[in-house]
């Protein structure tokens, strides 16, 4: 017996030091984000223990968990709350019941998720869409696009543009009571990525007679050819989320396989005919010294991959890629990035690279944040860092919009 318990004992130990993460010391609440990350890394062990095993993949299994948190569309004495199709992609929509002459001010959200999970119908997500809308007055617009591994870029772009500029017509507007000139896109990680993206392609289409007036980007990832910034080694066993889980799930938004993720990891991933895109990302002159510390810049090896995958390359995908002629013609931009958040420096370096072509952008960089912190917002899963995340965010809409 006392060896049995001896050996669960060391189990137990072993199991932890797996997944332990110490929490920076500026972080509040600390012991409710270490309970958060040993849930988070918990479940993700499991997910990679069934995967190895046959079982099921890896984000089958996160999404099993996060589809429990799934909300309906629950109308309030303030808000209508339905949802729809905007062609043939899932909204949800939140209007405002108060009455007004003037027509609203519209918010278009996506969310995260790391492009293999997640949903509008989240309660982090209901509740922040609902907060918007009621809080601005505004008609706010939550947007669900395919999801990978069964659907590889560029289907999650192309659901993003389709959904927007159906929003963007005028009978569309009309019928919602928007008005055309105070229409924001937002969007937290994969869904700040998918937000850039399609706010580049809008602001360029001949097509789309109603550009947009702002976007807003919360802690979005915006490259992948260069998987060893900064940002990457200082959090590569971040806390929520991991260099390796990030390298795994945009991996999966590419392709199944594992060749990627395997030469992500080693920054050996692009091909020889990339090398030009390299000066958009170079984070030794876009990053400001407070975020390159004594870290020293090598350029990764290029050519290395035994397959070609064109979409490494198109700004589509990785919104860092795009040239400065083409960023130049983006709305008011705000971006939030986190200081413990192994996505930190794609956000810092849209800002550089925006106000180098004379974009207007205001930066909130949050000291003690983490990746992820909006989805958890709401009990059980509650920080008051996401609520804190959340009040700049509405606050900068409501000031701008």
């Amino acid at each position: 017996m006392g060896f049995k318990a001896l050996c669960f004992g060391l189990l137990c130990v072993s199991f932890l030091s797996c997944i332990y993460t110490p929490v920076p010391d500026n972080i509040e609440e600390t012991w409710k984000v270490m309970a958060l990350d040993t849930v988070a890394k918990t479940c993700s062990l499991m997910a990679l223990c069934l995967e190895n095993l046959g079982v099921m993949r890896y984000e089958e299994f996160i999404s099993m968990i996060i589809n429990l948190d799934y909300t309906q569309p629950l109308s309030d004495e303030h808000i209508t709350v339905t949802d729809t199709t905007f062609v043939d992609i899932p909204v949800r929509l939140y209007l405002p019941k108060r009455k007004t002459e003037a027509p609203r001010r519209a918010v278009i959200y996506f969310h995260g998720g790391g492009f293999c999970f997640g949903s509008f119908k989240q309660r982090a997500f209901d509740f922040l869409n609902r907060w918007t809308a009621n809080k601005l007055d505004a008609v706010v617009v939550g947007i669900d696009y395919r999801l990978a591994p069964q659907h590889h870029f560029p289907a999650q772009f192309e659901d993003g543009i389709t959904a927007v500029k159906f929003f963007l017509q005028d009978k569309i507007l009309t019928k919602y009571g928007v008005d055309p000139t105070r229409i924001a896109v937002s969007g937290d990680s994969s869904g700040g990525t998918l937000a850039a993206a399609v706010t580049q392609q809008v602001q360029i289409d001949p097509e789309v007679k109603h550009k947009l007036k702002l976007q807003a980007l919360l802690y979005p990832g915006l490259q992948v050819i260069d998987t060893h910034l900064p940002s990457h080694r200082e959090n590569e066993h971040g806390i929520v989320l991991t260099r390796d889980i990030a390298i795994k799930l945009v991996s999966l938004f590419f392709t199944k396989d594992e060749a990627l993720p395997q030469a992500m990891r080693k920054n050996q991933h692009m091909p020889p005919e990339s090398r030009h895109l390299f000066r958009f990302v170079n984070w030794s002159t876009l990053l400001p010294d407070k975020f390159r510390k004594d870290h020293v810049y090598t350029e990764p090896v290029l050519g290395r991959s035994a397959f070609s995958l064109p979409a490494l390359m198109d700004h589509r995908a990785l919104p860092l890629l795009a040239s400065d002629d083409h960023l130049q013609h983006l709305p008011q931009t705000y971006i939030l990035t986190c200081q413990h958040d192994v996505l930190r420096d794609d956000g810092i370096m849209y800002v550089s690279r925006l106000q180098k072509v004379g974009v207007q952008v205001f930066h909130d960089h949050v000291e003690d944040g983490i990746h992820g912190a909006l989805s958890y917002m709401t009990s059980p899963l509650h920080l008051d860092l996401g609520l804190r995340i959340k009040d700049m965010y509405v606050s900068w809409l409501d000031n701008n919009l």
